[in-house]
């Protein structure tokens, strides 16, 4: 199925939110469209979140993505978590794999659908590997910039909200605010690390990024 002929028919949309951020979880969403929401879904000005500036926007879009796609899912791996995971599995692609699966598997408990629409992040085997048995009878479209998609430009919003909550939670805990990315991190890092140990470090970030060898040195 080409990519014009996938926007038209319903189907499940799938993104993440925080790979890329030291601090802060992993977010997998994802978000069933039918005909009536891939119409809804653009008009309400829903589009891919890192389009997003404002974030009392992200909130409204938050909201009308779930009024417009009651079956959804979002998968939240907290830092703590990550960090099993990842020593776990060795692969950020492979766990990337398995919380896109887990979403998806999770909406088609509550819907039929026969096709998932995803943004590139590796090895499509990766995430047919994933898929459990009702999972792999849905057909995949792995695609870069698959955030022009209705359905995926959804997820990209529930991901990106379920972030930012958890981002101001974990905030809260280590007592200032926990700023985004991994470039210029290093001196809040080191305060924490200060603070409390490795452990703490494990709570808030994702310690196998190189940004974690800065903050200990």
């Amino acid at each position: 199925m080409s990519k014009r002929q996938a926007s038209r028919v319903p189907h499940i949309g799938t993104d993440e939110a925080g790979k890329g951020d030291y601090f802060g979880p992993l977010v997998v969403a994802a978000a069933y469209a039918d005909e009536v929401a891939l119409e809804r879904l653009p008009q309400a000005g829903v589009k891919d979140s890192k389009r997003i500036s404002s974030p009392g926007r992200l909130w409204e879009l938050d909201k009308a993505v779930k009024q417009i796609c009651p079956a959804h899912e979002v998968v939240v791996i907290s830092p703590a978590r990550y960090n099993e995971l990842i020593e776990q599995i060795g692969n950020l692609n492979r766990l990337l794999a398995w919380a896109h699966a887990r979403a998806i598997e999770n909406v088609l408990e509550r819907v039929e659908c026969g096709l998932a629409v995803t943004d590139q992040f590796g090895d499509e085997s990766y995430l047919r590997e994933s898929l459990m048995k009702r999972g792999r009878e849905v057909q995949l479209q792995q695609r870069v910039g698959a955030e022009d998609d209705p359905a995926v430009a959804a997820a990209s919003i529930l991901a990106r909200a379920a972030f930012v909550r958890s981002l101001e939670r974990l905030s809260a805990e280590a007592g200032e605010a926990l700023p985004r990315g991994a470039t210029h991190v290093v001196p809040v890092g080191r305060r924490l690390y200060e603070q409390g140990g490795e452990e703490l470090l494990r709570r808030l970030a994702k310690v196998h990024f190189k940004t974690t060898k800065k903050v200990l040195g």
